[in-house]
């Protein structure tokens, strides 16, 4: 049996769960890939006429087709909120699927190689907004030469977490993280560290503690912090190991990015607990003074996080290669 076939009967019989909880032939006979093809399509536009230009068809053939499968299917899949239509919970989770079918059937079809040159799909990331400073420009400069007719989505990361990967809406976040944080409620998730970081305190350059070589863990303590919120992330290991410890810092004030945390820095006594790499070559990080850390803070490091079943796509491999190469070249140049 081909690989492709493989993969098409595999990603079908993934989806079959998420229509029912036993097969019924009678059912699936009547979901076709016209069917398949036209909720992929909406998924991306999210809009019946534009959907309609993509596909080369009347907005009433969209429209019909949409109401068949609504029935098959016994869900909406998509509601009018003002002038947007929006998915579905269940639309939102057919999605991963139902691109991977399409995506198996077209190289069953053409049995071609992956072009960039002449792919015209879309990509999405999220990443914090600090993680984008360092990393934003490179990549799209990269991934727009090698493939100058695909559209690339960066998200914020507190804007679209790791549901967004769940639910299909979303196909990489890159981020800076604690290695001992990655959510454990996500099975279906894959985290691999692309570069392995350190972590630096940072404050004031009139701070009082910026005069000292190396700063004690009294010294650490003594003073106030700028912590970071990330609902999606587990808390990092150092804070854990400190209140073992009966070590408890104070955090009176958490922001969502490192650049905002940064900002206070330069305006107060508050310390911050960082990315090295970050903390050394980012323009809002700069007159700040860098102290290592005088505990145990674990491992940290910037990872990419996937759906194990999108890399089945030729295309999310390519840009999964593209992210990898360039993160490389940055850290291993020390571009950043």
């Amino acid at each position: 049996m081909h690989k492709t076939q493989l993969g098409l009967y595999c990603t079908i019989f993934e989806l079959l769960p998420l229509i029912g909880t036993m097969m019924d032939i009678a059912k699936l006979s009547r979901i076709s890939m016209k069917h398949l093809i036209t909720l992929h399509v909406m998924l991306d536009t999210q809009s019946v006429t534009a959907s309609a230009k993509r596909l080369c068809l009347s907005p009433s053939s969209v429209s019909k087709t949409l109401s068949q499968l609504r029935q098959s299917l016994d869900d909406d899949l998509f509601y009018r909120h003002g002038n947007k239509l929006v998915a579905t919970p269940l639309a939102r989770r057919l999605g991963p699927n139902v691109h991977q079918i399409i995506h198996d059937m077209n190289l069953l079809i053409t049995q071609e190689e992956f072009s960039p040159a002449e792919y015209e799909g879309r990509f999405s990331l999220a990443m914090r907004e600090s993680t984008f400073e360092l990393f934003a420009a490179k990549l799209t400069a990269n991934v727009l030469q090698q493939a100058p007719n695909i559209k690339l989505d960066v998200y914020a990361k507190d804007s679209i977490g790791f549901e967004g990967i769940v639910k299909g809406n979303l196909d990489f976040i890159l981020l800076p993280h604690d290695r001992s944080q990655p959510p454990i409620s996500q099975p279906d998730l894959v985290w691999e560290t692309l570069i392995r970081d350190e972590m630096v305190c940072l404050m004031n350059a009139c701070h009082p503690l910026a005069v000292k070589r190396m700063i004690s863990i009294d010294d650490y303590l003594n003073y106030s912090h700028i912590g970071i919120s990330d609902n999606d992330l587990n808390r990092p290991f150092f804070e854990l190991k400190l209140e073992q410890q009966a070590l408890n810092r104070a955090t009176p004030l958490s922001v969502a990015d490192f650049g905002s945390a940064a900002l206070m820095c330069h305006h107060s006594e508050l310390l911050f607990t960082c990315s090295r790499h970050w903390a050394e070559n980012a323009l809002q990080a700069r007159g700040l003074v860098i102290k290592e850390l005088p505990f145990d803070y674990g491992e940290v490091a910037y990872s990419l996080v996937w759906h194990k079943q999108s890399m089945n796509d030729p295309a999310h491999r390519w840009f999964y290669g593209r992210l990898k190469k360039v993160t490389a070249e940055l850290f291993n140049n020390k571009e950043l």
